[in-house]
């Protein structure tokens, strides 16, 4: 990869946290003053608690999940990437198929 592409890379990872990180806060701030405002209604406040987690755990998740997928897939392409061989089939011979047996004559 040349130099810029190495800049360009950096600048996508520090805008995209930063990004999520305000998402974050957002979400964080409107939560605070949700339960703010609702004077110690516990049912609702929980409510919001709970949906404020969500959405923070959520948008960082997705942000970590898509950003190493595309780590991932930029490495196999440039083809900086480990090849992963298959693991080999281990072979177990054929059984024995039984001869036919020999006819048996009846005893007199």
């Amino acid at each position: 990869m040349s130099g810029t592409e190495v800049e360009l890379e950096q600048d996508k990872a520090k805008y995209g946290l930063l990004a999520v990180s305000v998402s974050n806060v957002a979400i964080v701030v409107v939560a605070v003053v949700g339960v703010w405002r609702l004077h110690g209604d516990t049912s609702v406040i929980v409510g919001i608690l709970t949906a404020a987690f969500t959405a923070v755990s959520s948008m960082t998740t997705a942000y970590l999940g898509i950003k190493a997928v595309s780590n991932t897939a930029r490495s196999m392409a440039l083809g900086s990437a480990p090849v992963q061989q298959a693991a080999p089939v281990p072979t177990t011979p054929a059984p024995a198929v039984p001869s036919p047996a020999a006819p048996v004559e009846p005893l007199s």
